[in-house]
């Protein structure tokens, strides 16, 4: 029984620590947000004392933890998780479709989608899939496309953007930028990794500013079928969340940078 009590501990402790480090909180400042004293939070380190469920969720707090990550942390301590992980169809999440959906009418005729934290396409509206079906064709949209690498690796996507000097290395430093509670997952990171270590795209952020990686605002210029269409994108998220699938969705609306694109994209959607 202790030794299973002390392989808890030590596990929290582990999670503890790397989430200290991540955010740059000393054992002070983790216990004064926490209300508790350093010796405690030395001791949940050390395996010298095993915390109460709340105060795990109290230093999960204390640290701005993702809440898949506190489940994490709540298992290692030797709790069952706390936040669900439900489909976006589930009765739990009803509310948060319908939102989503009606976010992706309401922006018709211009592109509209909503990924998870990995990148992973998980809906879209019409304006998106006409935009993804142009720029696939001639092949077959992928089940489920990831957009880094829709964008980043060589293919039809990539072929079509005319400033993917500019856009590849702007998309991963924004990948690290809207990361759920600004801390990459593993996947997610080894993912953003793997295609920053690519030549092609290392050379580029070698030599492109840093003020311009930061931009609020990147332009994606398009080219499509002869015809140049350029978009920038808003990224909205759940407010207030408290279960782990509506904290890690996002909602990118495309609109138009010139009155061109805005032309003839309504043009196309009315036609």
């Amino acid at each position: 029984m202790h030794l299973a009590t002390a392989t808890r501990a030590s596990s929290i402790g582990d999670h503890l620590r790397r989430w200290r480090a991540t955010r740059g909180t000393s054992q002070l400042e983790l216990a004064s947000e926490a209300g508790t004293t350093p010796r405690y939070v030395s001791f949940v380190e050390t395996g010298r004392a095993q915390p109460s469920r709340q105060m795990v969720l109290r230093l999960a707090q204390a640290l701005d933890v993702p809440l898949r990550e506190r489940n994490d942390l709540l298992l290692a301590a030797g709790f069952a998780p706390l936040y669900s992980v439900e489909p976006l169809s589930s009765p739990t999440l009803a509310r948060v479709d319908r939102a989503l959906d009606a976010m992706l009418t309401h922006h018709e005729p211009f592109p509209a989608v909503v990924m998870n934290r990995e990148w992973d396409l998980q809906r879209a509206n019409e304006g998106a899939v006409r935009l993804f079906t142009r720029l696939f064709a001639p092949h077959d949209l992928p089940e489920v496309p990831n957009i880094l690498r829709t964008v980043i690796e060589p293919g039809p996507v990539r072929s079509r953007i005319r400033n993917w000097d500019e856009v590849a290395p702007a998309l991963l430093e924004r990948a690290r930028r809207e990361a759920v509670a600004g801390v990459l997952d593993p996947a997610t990171a080894a993912l953003v990794d793997e295609l920053h270590s690519r030549d092609d795209v290392a050379s580029r952020a070698s030599v492109v500013p840093h003020s311009e990686l930061a931009a609020p605002v990147i332009d994606l210029q398009l080219d499509l079928d002869g015809e140049v269409l350029s978009f920038f994108s808003v990224v909205s998220t759940i407010g207030t969340p408290v279960d782990v699938t509506a904290q890690e969705i996002r909602v990118e609306a495309f609109f138009a940078s010139d009155e061109r694109t805005a032309a003839s994209w309504g043009g196309a959607a009315g036609d």
